[in-house]
Formats: C-alpha cells, structure tokens, sequence
C-alpha cells in the first residue's frame, strides 16, 4: 500500500497532484494563534507560543505561525480550495484548529467550496487547570465533505467527541503533535484502502494512523527536519 511523505510547501505542491484523486484530507494546519497580542502571534516562534517553560525536551521549531487571522484564512481558504480540487465527490476534510481560530477555519472551509457538516471535539485529558476559569481541554475537528458524504458499504457510525492526550517523553516528536489513537478514529471516515490527504504531515502521526488503519497516505510537509522524522515513523511501522 502506497505512503509517501513529500518535503515542501503545502498549496505548491497541492498543485501537482491529480484532480480527484484523494478519499479524505486530514489538516492540522499551523494555529498561528498562540501569544496574548496579534504582534506576539507574529513575531514569537512556534516553540516559544505552545511550548511552557518547564517543558523536559528542546523540539525543533516549525514554519508558517506567524500570519495574523486575516491572512491565516486567506491562505486556509487557498489550501483547502486545492485540496477539494484534488478529493473525489464524497470525501471528506478534517481540519483541526484551536478555541480561537474556529470561526477563521469555518470561514475558510466553507469559501473553499466544502460543505461544513459539523464540529468534533478532541478532548485532551492531560491539561492545565485554569485558575477562576474553565480548562481548555479541547481543540477541535472541523468536518466538511465533497458534496454528499461517501456512503460506506458497511454502515459506520463514528463518535462525536475524540480524545486522546498529546505524546509525552520520548513518544513526542513535534510541538504540536496529534494522538495516533485519536487520528485512527478520525480516519475510519476514509473508505478502506483509500487515499488519506495530509497537507501538514509534521512528524507523520497521521501516516502512522492512516497505515495502521490500512488507508493509503500522501503527506506534505514544509520542515526538512520533521519530513525526515515523519519518513522515519513510516518506516518504523512497515517494518
């Protein structure tokens, strides 16, 4: 079964792959929403806007959080318009993004040309207390389709809240690194042996789903660094 991971910038290399050729897009695109002000979003790295202080590892940087929310949707907008491009009729888009970022995401999946169909909660269990104030333990899952979505020939019927806490110690790989049990829930919406679409591989949790859940894979990634990770998980999970 084919997986790959491709090094560079997301919408160009979007833009050679084939029309209709991709069964889900999975997108865990940078917030580019850390920091207290607009000009802390934009200047800080992504290490010091998600990483805390006492923080046990040094992960490498990552590229693209630096655009403030009107230029984040515009570029959102872009990726996802290729990505329907290249989905088959019935694919779906996940498209996680945080608290803050949620109205810019809906925006963007739907001036896109997806059909938004809904919300899924990702709850992580392991989170900070808030002091005088709710803990943020969710992030969330934006769920579009290609116009209808794909009916399966075996009926599924998927959970509406995921959870799963972030990778701790040697498990964790990228900053922002996404659960594997909680990518392989997601991806059960692909149809099997299908197409997983990942604009934003990072270390290539989602391959590691997509492969495990026995889909096919095509991830993008910006960061030489994080590409190789990724291509080294991948092969982990072959051998």
């Amino acid at each position: 079964m084919h997986h790959k991971i491709i090094q560079g910038d997301a919408l160009s290399v979007l833009l050679t792959i084939p029309s209709q050729s991709v069964d889900l897009v999975l997108a865990d695109p940078p917030y580019n929403s850390g920091g207290r002000t607009n000009t802390e979003r934009r200047t800080s790295s992504a290490h010091c806007k998600y990483v805390s202080s006492d923080a046990n590892h040094q992960l490498a940087d990552f590229a693209g959080d630096n655009r403030d929310q009107r230029s984040y949707t515009t570029w959102l907008t872009l990726i996802l318009i290729e990505c329907l491009r290249v989905s088959r009729t019935g694919a779906s888009a996940l498209v996680f993004c945080d608290w803050r970022q949620l109205p810019a995401t809906s925006d963007a999946l739907q001036a896109a040309g997806w059909t938004w169909r809904g919300v899924i909660p990702w709850r992580k269990p392991i989170s900070r207390p808030q002091r005088d104030g709710f803990r943020r333990e969710c992030e969330y899952v934006l769920w579009g389709s290609n116009g209808q979505p794909h009916r399966h020939a075996e009926p599924i019927y998927l959970p509406g809240m995921v959870e799963g806490s972030q990778p701790r110690g040697h498990e964790r790989q990228h900053i922002t690194q996404k659960p594997v049990e909680v990518l392989r829930q997601l991806i059960r919406v692909c149809p099997p042996e299908g197409t997983v679409l990942d604009p934003f591989a990072g270390a290539g949790s989602a391959g590691v789903a997509a492969r495990l859940e026995a889909r096919r894979y095509l991830g993008i990634e910006i960061t030489e660094h994080y590409a190789e990770v990724a291509r080294g998980r991948l092969d982990e999970v072959r051998s």
